[in-house]
């Protein structure tokens, strides 16, 4: 370079702007993406290591838990072992080997197998062990305990939308929430899992779910809503569940015929969670009200004490330019007139708590009505509606957020934490002995968050969804 730089013939412009070109070709081009897949890669495809490995959701977790995983697909038969869980290495020898069930789906990683295996006859608040088969070797083995049979305190915690640039930032978000509540036993995702981009390998983002919980999928409870990018478009017709869903996300199938795999409930140590598919109902009018019908037979016939419903589109919305009046005209009733204790939404990317029951008051719950909640906790952001201030008592742009609530006999103590870690709401909702609910606002003195991206902030969007990934490919 030195002999380059000091002699003349080098400096005519012939071969300035052949260094020019030169230098180009070989300089990084910023690529931003939706993975951290690089294309042509291929960081996903099964393999004989199980993968993939998640507890979900089952009418009596007291008593049966389902695990779901996948292999390549020379493995044609779900086997897992199960033993309670001793301090001993010799979990072998007091296992029992169970035997499941296996379905091939061909994704954008090739065909894999995948395999659920539902342990029965467990006994209640007990920590057990397991493991799943693949092709001539195991997974490690996993621990969770069983619920407990009858009303006894536990954690919960809840995420929005994760699904843009999920490994490179919902990453630290699970991972934090886990720090917070180690002791958790169930995890609520309230929609939008991955994006199920267009023009992308579907199955990457799946991979990269998966990469993110890690092994906190396969020992905590995972109780998922079906949001929007969990449904593909087509040229005509109603959009179509993506095929991953229903294979990772193993449903106890107690829900309306049509729709077993995305609407169901669990009770779980007197709580009663309901999933809803608000992406079905705003689609099609049958689907609305197959749901309405299925959950006032649920909440008419509810023993717990508490009772959470979560779904992807927010009755009330947060962010700039979305409404759902449809949930409100069908939804809201039922959840008043039953006595709903705490609903949490998605898909706004922005946060928003409050009553919204016309007829309270800002910081008193309605006896009959429920705590809504709207939550975010990948990277997408949008920015909030100028009416949001008026049926929300807390509001955030361009945060990253998880919520632990804790339930009690008496109270639910709900806290939101930023992907730091840092308090940005808290309330509880007291039961009185006259079966009514009162508010305690505990939310910290801290300024409302605002979007702090100026540069990309355009309408109604602070980050959009593909920017946050930027990888670097040379000519």
């Amino acid at each position: 370079m030195k002999q380059l730089q000091s002699n003349n013939e080098y400096k005519t412009p012939f071969y300035v702007g052949l260094l020019i070109l030169v230098s180009l070709c070989f300089s990084p081009v910023v690529v931003a993406q939706n993975t951290l897949v690089p294309p042509g890669e291929v960081r996903y495809a099964p393999t004989a290591f199980p993968d993939r490995i998640i507890l979900t959701a089952t009418v009596d977790p007291a008593h049966n838990q389902t695990v779901s995983w996948r292999t390549r697909d020379s493995v044609n038969q779900a086997y897992a072992q199960i033993s309670p869980a001793t301090d001993t290495p010799a979990l072998h020898l007091t296992s029992k080997q169970i035997e499941g069930n296996t379905v091939a789906l061909k994704a954008g990683n090739g065909t894999a197998h995948h395999h659920n295996v539902t342990f029965t006859d467990l006994e209640p608040d007990t920590l057990y062990a397991y493991r799943v088969r693949g092709d001539g070797t195991w997974s490690e083995w996993f621990q969770f305990r069983t619920a407990k049979a009858g009303f006894e305190p536990h954690t919960a915690i809840y995420f929005g939308d994760a699904q843009n640039a999920v490994k490179a930032h919902f990453s630290r978000v699970i991972r934090e929430a886990f720090s917070t509540a180690p002791r958790a036993q169930v995890m609520v995702h309230a929609g939008d899992l991955v994006n199920s981009s267009r023009d992308a390998n579907h199955d990457d983002e799946w991979g990269e779910w998966f990469d993110a919980g890690s092994f906190i999928n396969s020992m905590l409870v995972n109780f998922a809503a079906a949001g929007n990018h969990e449904y593909l478009s087509q040229e005509s017709g109603p959009r179509l569940l993506v095929p991953q869903w229903p294979v990772h996300l193993t449903s106890p199938k107690n829900g309306p015929a049509a729709l077993r795999s995305t609407v169901y409930y669990m009770d779980y140590q007197g709580v009663r969670y309901i999933a809803l598919d608000s992406q079905q109902a705003l689609q099609d009018d049958d689907m609305m009200a197959a749901q309405v019908s299925w959950l006032r037979q649920v909440l008419s016939n509810n023993p717990n004490s508490w009772t959470v419903v979560t779904y992807h589109h927010p009755m009330f919305s947060v962010s700039l330019g979305r409404d759902n009046p449809k949930l409100r005209e069908h939804w809201q009733p039922v959840f008043d007139e039953f006595n709903v204790d705490l609903v949490l939404q998605g898909h706004d990317h922005t946060y928003g708590r409050g009553e919204n029951v016309p007829s309270g008051a800002s910081g008193q719950l309605n006896s009959t009505g429920p705590m809504y909640v709207v939550s975010v906790s990948g990277p997408k952001m949008y920015m909030i509606g100028e009416s949001a201030p008026e049926i929300m008592d807390r509001l955030a742009e361009d945060t990253q957020l998880f919520q632990v609530i804790h339930f009690e006999s008496d109270r639910i103590v709900y806290e939101a934490r930023t992907a730091t870690g840092e308090l940005y709401d808290a309330f509880d909702i007291e039961r009185l002995a006259d079966n009514s609910k009162r508010l305690v606002d505990r939310r910290p003195d801290t300024p409302t968050r605002l979007c702090s991206n100026p540069e990309e902030r355009t309408g109604s969007s602070c980050w959009g969804g593909n920017s946050h990934i930027e990888l670097e490919h040379s000519h």
